[in-house]
């Protein structure tokens, strides 16, 4: 279905809010013919309840802010509602203190989100709430630079 890249074509480095420096990570993007492999390989992830979290390309371009709120609002250039905005992704799953998610999407191109931001949010996305799902606070984040 989507062919095996060694080298992505952009890489968001993920940190952990200030307080957090043993939350840490990459997220890949390789582009496929008309899709998007996301590659998350994801380091020190807190307890939650679920065990999940909210995993999601936002509209900003940097990480700072009090709580990462430079990063603005979830990636979504058509307006559409949650969850079908381009930035929403499928949540991360912790295992061993760590995740990791690949995913194929069609919501974006590689070209269109270098320059953009990857959060990890605190608490899981019900898929439901607008405008962003109720995942709760940022606690990591990158900003997506090309290879």
């Amino acid at each position: 279905m989507y062919r095996r890249f060694i080298h992505p074509q952009a890489i968001a480095h993920i940190q952990g809010e200030k307080s957090d420096t043993n939350l840490w990570g990459n997220v890949q993007f390789f582009q496929q013919n008309n899709a998007v492999l996301v590659r998350a390989v994801i380091h020190g992830l807190p307890l939650s309840e679920s065990g999940f979290y909210g995993f999601h390309i936002h509209e900003g371009t940097r990480c700072t802010g009090e709580n990462f709120a430079d990063t603005g609002s979830h990636y979504n250039p058509t307006s559409l509602p949650h969850p079908l905005h381009s930035g929403d992704l499928p949540p991360l799953m912790r295992c061993q203190n760590g995740a990791y998610l690949e995913v194929l999407t069609d919501r974006f191109r590689v070209a269109e989100v270098i320059g953009r931001t990857v959060v990890i949010h605190r608490g899981t996305d019900d898929f439901t709430s607008q405008p962003a799902g109720n995942a709760g606070s940022k606690i990591a984040c990158g900003v997506i630079q090309r290879r």
